[in-house]
């Protein structure tokens, strides 16, 4: 990270990480796919860490309720500056901006796909396509992302996970 911090994502290449890293390119590529994976490639791991805490939420929780503490992942202090730092990094490269926002929209599929059966599961069956629970899980990520922002721009010492709750407590759905 600190080498595309330093040099830039575009300015970085992978001959770079690898010298980084102590390996060959074709070490990296065994690890990482495309350069972009290097930055974003986490992501995937935090799904499933998002959807074993939605899993885990009693079923008669509010959907609202349940989706903001699926961000809680974003509060560990230990990870705040490593955090800001990959943020920064993908914020300000349209290139991984744009994995990024491929990489979310998949992982609030995947929520929105699980809300639906743990409706189901509560006795409050939804059809797949169901508009209400896809809208309130798009407005929580949607929450995510303007915290993230707001997070980024400001230097006053609280967590991600701040931001996303008082982002997610302006638009808190009415039922």
């Amino acid at each position: 990270m600190q080498l595309f911090v330093s040099k830039g994502f575009g300015g970085t290449t992978i001959d770079d990480v690898a010298a980084a890293a102590g390996m060959s390119r074709r070490s990296v590529f065994r690890y990482f796919a495309t350069k972009e994976d290097i930055v974003v490639g986490k992501l995937d791991l935090g799904a499933e860490d998002m959807l074993d805490i939605l899993r885990a939420r009693p079923l008669d929780e509010p959907v609202w309720a349940s989706l903001e503490r699926i961000f809680d992942l974003a509060g560990d202090p230990k990870r705040q500056q490593a955090l800001k730092l990959v943020q920064r990094i993908i914020f300000e490269t349209p290139a991984l901006r744009a994995v990024y926002l491929e990489r979310t929209q998949s992982i609030q599929e995947a929520i929105a796909a699980e809300i639906i059966a743990r409706a189901s599961a509560a006795g409050e069956p939804h059809a797949e396509d169901d508009l209400a629970l896809r809208a309130i899980t798009a407005a929580a990520f949607a929450c995510m992302d303007a915290a993230q922002h707001a997070w980024l721009a400001s230097d006053n010492g609280e967590s991600l996970t701040d931001f996303i709750n008082r982002a997610m407590g302006a638009v808190q759905p009415r039922s």
